[in-house]
This record gives structure tokens, C-alpha cells and sequence, in this order.
């Protein structure tokens, strides 16, 4: 199914290995195939990959743009393991990320992944508020 995209001045997209840097207009235009696509806005680096959420989006976010999940899998079962020590209270929903990488949804995965960004983000601002 086509994938309709619109980038705002200078926004950037990654497809598979490459970025798509726009230009100083905005651009519509639709991507035919089966590349995976991410909004770099979307995207998590090595360096700000600096929490156990963070680092588990990471690894899912190169098995889906490498396309290639069973080389990243140790990774994956590490950042896993990792993520449920630092939050035992999200277990529910680990587990359906798990289920969406052992189904091949990688992107369904790494849309679960960001609440839990999300939530750890909350969690600490939290942390930091009690005196």
C-alpha cells in the first residue's frame, strides 16, 4: 500500500539505510514497496538513547530500518531484559512489544515503545519533583 509523505522545510526521513532531506518547501510525494520509513523526528540516536526505553527503541528501530531482525535479536533480548528491571510495572506492555517483534511488526513495536518513552519520561519528571 502506497505511503502518502509530507515534510515540512528542511525535515528529514529515513528509508531503509538512506535520509531524504527536503529542501526550503514543503513536499508531498508517495513511496511505493516495502522500505521501511521512519520521521527522523521519530528516530532514536546512540547518543540519546540514554534510558532503557530509549535503548530497546533504538535496537528495534535498526532491526526494522536494516530490515533484519534476527542479527539484532541478542540485542533486542538484552534491551528487553534491561527495560523490565528498570520498570517491573510495564510488564503488560513489554509483553506486546515483544508479541509485535515475534510477529515481524516492528513498526507496530516501536509505536508501543515511544508510550513507554513516554512513561519513563513521566516517571522521572516525577521522581524529580518529590523533595
Amino acid at each position: 500500500m502506497p505511503l502518502r509523505v509530507e515534510l515540512k522545510p528542511f525535515e528529514r526521513i529515513v528509508i531503509g539505510d538512506s535520509v531524504i532531506v527536503n529542501s526550503n518547501t514543503r513536499a508531498r510525494f508517495i513511496v511505493e514497496g516495502d522500505a521501511p520509513i521512519l520521521r527522523e523526528r521519530d528516530t532514536v540516536t546512540a547518543e540519546t538513547a540514554d534510558t532503557p526505553a530509549k535503548r530497546l527503541y533504538l535496537c528495534v528501530q535498526t532491526m526494522y530500518l536494516k530490515n533484519d531482525a534476527i542479527r539484532y535479536r541478542a540485542s533486542y533480548l538484552a534491551c528487553m531484559n534491561e527495560l523490565r528491571r528498570a520498570i517491573p510495572d510495564a510488564t503488560g506492555q513489554a509483553e506486546l512489544v515483544d508479541r509485535h517483534v515475534t510477529e515481524g511488526a516492528l513498526y507496530k513495536a516501536l509505536k508501543e515503545i515511544r508510550a513507554l518513552i513516554e512513561r519513563e519520561d513521566s516517571a522521572v519528571v516525577q521522581a524529580e519533583a518529590v523533595p
